[in-house]
């Protein structure tokens, strides 16, 4: 079959030429993804707000035979997490949440449970709550889920942010953001 629908959080966007772009979606059926989404940098393309960083669509997929990766035909958003996107402090968190699944998530494998907590994150989140307390119980929950049970007991002992990048080898990018965030 080559289309599909799936239903999925975009994590990260990026462009490419002068209309198109790459997604990264995270999505229950088959996980961290890429997508190219053709047209959707025109003025004129109704598939543009549906395909918004963070939020949750339902998407439409046609798998190439000339590309490795599947175009998105038809875009609609389930949840945009508004709460989200119209608070700067928020979106920092947001933004690191995306982060650490970009960087812990295999691409195309199949993990529903993380799928879960990312949308139970940004759903927690975007309603109004203790946001230090959400994102440490996300990195907790993500790094059991994910099979890293000795980083996921040292997160009660010692820095969050030293723990992940300890694992990621390498600096996040949204820690050092964040502050400004915060101003």
């Amino acid at each position: 079959m080559r289309t599909q629908k799936i239903e999925g959080i975009i994590l990260k966007r990026r462009n490419l030429g002068e209309a198109d772009r790459i997604l990264t979606v995270l999505c229950k059926e088959s996980g961290k993804i890429y997508i190219k989404a053709p047209g959707v940098r025109r003025i004129r393309s109704r598939r543009s707000s549906h395909i918004e960083l963070l939020n949750l669509s339902k998407l439409t997929l046609y798998a190439s035979s000339r590309s490795f990766m599947s175009i998105v035909t038809e875009a609609q958003t389930l949840e945009d997490f508004s709460s989200i996107k119209s608070d700067l402090y928020k979106i920092g968190y947001a933004y690191y949440i995306c982060e650490l699944i970009n960087s812990l998530c295999v691409e195309n494998q199949e993990n529903r449970n993380v799928f879960l907590l990312l949308r139970s994150a940004l759903s927690d989140l975007n309603q109004d709550g203790n946001e230090n307390d959400i994102v440490k119980n996300f990195e907790k929950n993500l790094l059991k889920t994910l099979g890293f049970w000795l980083e996921a007991r040292l997160l009660e002992t010692q820095d969050s942010r030293r723990v992940m990048e300890r694992l990621l080898e390498r600096k996040l990018k949204t820690v050092r953001l964040m502050p400004l965030f915060a101003s």
